[in-house]
């Protein structure tokens, strides 16, 4: 299943995409950031409230930074996504 674009309805999300699957939720932030939250990692009850957020496309921004923060099961490559060099200070 590919990633899907995070609808935004509310405007300032930090949420690029997301991937739905049987007992996990893959989410793309938009910093570049690619994390599963499962079962074990942070719970089936919070993975099963970011489904309907994500799927809704609202809300699921403030329940990560709320719930789950850093309570990821894992964090995975971009899946192709080239995520932002850090600035090494010099401008251009």
């Amino acid at each position: 299943m590919a990633m899907e674009r995070y609808r935004d309805l509310g405007g300032n999300a930090g949420i690029a995409a997301y991937e739905i699957q049987e007992e996990a939720i893959v989410i793309r932030f938009k910093d570049g950031g690619t994390y599963l939250y499962d079962g074990r990692k942070p719970g089936r009850h919070h993975v099963e409230a970011m489904k309907r957020l994500a799927r809704a496309g609202r809300g699921l921004t403030a329940y990560v930074n709320r719930h789950v923060r850093g309570n990821y099961a894992a964090r995975l490559e971009a899946r192709g996504i080239s995520a932002p060099r850090p600035s090494d200070g010099r401008r251009r």
